[in-house]
């Protein structure tokens, strides 16, 4: 019974599964904390890595790293960071994006990469380091993202990073459609043309830890495979299929599918990433979504269990009270200076059940825009599947097949990026064609859609978002 880990470095946090490579059984799993902010320096990632892996890996036969999307991280000759990387969340250079983005017009950089460049792009970062701070731009000699640096790191830091076609899609300097880096868009935004990673096939073997071992993480000889990023991880760790959307509902929200071709959505709203497994990954990304109910709690005076009493004791649509959540800004809509706002406020509505059921319903409601714009790119929607620390919700899990629109499948809670990552370990290890098999175990399905609530509620919603920010 080989056994794989799987690491899901996300903003917040490195966690660490072990699995039986065979049937995705989880054996084991730890976590360590990452430094909060916009950005970080990656040796934090590292350092995090090293202390959750401290005496659980010892027997592992191959291990795969998924990591937050678009992350800035570069490298100078000599293999130091130049500076802390930028993370997705990192809003600064929403400004350098849209100058990239008059450069070429939203059509252009869709069809050559598939995505409009946001703030959150890593292009868009390169551009804002050349603008801002010339002097450490001139210095940058290689650029890689955060899963890109942790391989590296594991693979005792070889002459040739590597990446995969689903974290290096995130980019907006790598072609889904060609499998090409467009250098140009990078002497664009840079200025010049840094080294870039080598981009895997989706089994292909990043190496393997040396002879010493980095730092005492992996015996040596372990297997390390391509990584991803960590929405391309989810998707494997769920092993989801056409018709299948899946909707996480973390620190940032996130709604995307596999499709069989890539999509090139000029509007921006669906970035048109690959995914790990070949195929493509279309997806639309929010700013705000957990962190919507723990803010909204705090406001309450409540914890999350007191949030959850009040907002299923209010009906659907929370008596008129519309909560539009960007509250970090937004992303989808692309409204990076937005605050969030409360609408149709009334006596008779300003009730904390209301508000507790606007947060829910809000936080659903820019969600559930983002699956209309997957379908619209030719994806068909026959369910979703809910993941995420909100996934567990009571209100939020009653909420969602109404405001969605269609039947809701919550799989059981797990560590889906992990677990993908993990899965990708087994089948680089197994060489196979396939990746292997693994069951999720038994899920929740709520089919219970209430269609002509869900439409007042989406509607409601709509009239307040296109009354404060019509052009978002």
């Amino acid at each position: 019974m080989p056994k794989v880990a799987g690491v899901d470095s996300s903003t917040q946090s490195c966690k660490i599964v072990v699995a039986d490579a065979d049937t995705g059984e989880v054996l084991d799993e730890r976590v360590a904390a990452h430094p909060e902010g916009t950005e970080c320096p990656p040796e934090a990632w590292w350092s995090a890595l090293r202390e959750a892996a401290e005496g659980l890996l010892d027997d592992v036969a191959a291990i795969g790293v998924a990591g937050q999307q678009h992350g800035m991280v570069t490298l100078d000759e000599a293999g130091e960071v130049v500076r802390p990387a930028l993370l997705w969340n990192d809003t600064r250079s929403a400004a350098a994006a849209l100058r990239l983005v008059q450069l070429l017009g939203p059509a252009g950089w869709a069809e050559a990469v598939g995505s409009v460049p946001l703030a959150s792009m890593t292009v868009s970062k390169l551009a804002w380091l050349a603008e801002h701070e010339p002097g450490n731009a001139e210095r940058v000699a290689r650029v890689l993202l955060p899963h890109d640096y942790l391989t590296w790191e594991l693979c005792g830091r070889p002459d040739q990073p590597v990446t995969d076609r689903g974290d290096a899609s995130g980019t907006a300097y790598w072609s889904p459609v060609t499998g090409d880096y467009r250098t140009d868009l990078l002497q664009l935004a840079l200025g010049r043309t840094p080294e870039l990673p080598k981009v895997l096939g989706p089994a292909e073997p990043a190496g393997e830890t040396g002879s010493a071992g980095p730092n005492g993480v992996l015996r040596p000889g372990t297997l390390v495979s391509a990584g991803t990023g960590d929405n391309m991880g989810a998707a494997l760790g769920l092993g989801i299929e056409p018709g299948d959307v899946v909707v996480s509902l973390g620190t940032s929200g996130t709604v995307f599918a596999v499709h069989d071709k890539p999509s090139t959505d000029a509007s921006g709203i669906v970035a048109g990433f690959a995914d790990a497994t070949g195929r493509f990954l279309p997806l639309v990304c929010t700013l705000n979504a957990a962190r919507v109910l723990t803010a909204t709690a705090n406001m309450l005076g409540v914890d999350l269990a007191g949030l959850e009493r009040l907002a299923r004791e209010a009906g659907p649509g929370a008596g008129g009270l519309v909560l539009l959540p960007y509250l970090d800004g937004e992303r989808t809509p692309n409204l990076p200076d937005a605050a969030g706002s409360l609408h149709n406020l009334r006596r008779d509505t300003m009730t904390p059940a209301n508000l507790a059921r606007a947060a829910v319903e809000g936080m659903l409601c820019g969600l559930a825009d983002g699956l209309d714009a997957v379908r619209a790119q030719g994806v068909n929607v026959r369910r979703v599947l809910l993941i995420g620390g909100a996934a567990r919700s009571e209100a939020v899990r009653s909420a969602a097949p109404t405001v969605f629109g269609v039947p809701v499948t919550v799989p059981p809670p797990a560590e889906y990026v992990a677990l993908g990552a993990a899965r990708q370990a087994a089948w680089a290890l197994a060489g196979s064609a396939a990746p292997p098999s693994w069951s999720l175990g038994e899920s929740v399905v709520r089919d219970d859609v209430d269609e002509a609530a869900g439409e007042r509620i989406r509607s409601a919603y709509a009239q307040a978002r296109t009354t404060l920010h019509p052009h978002g």
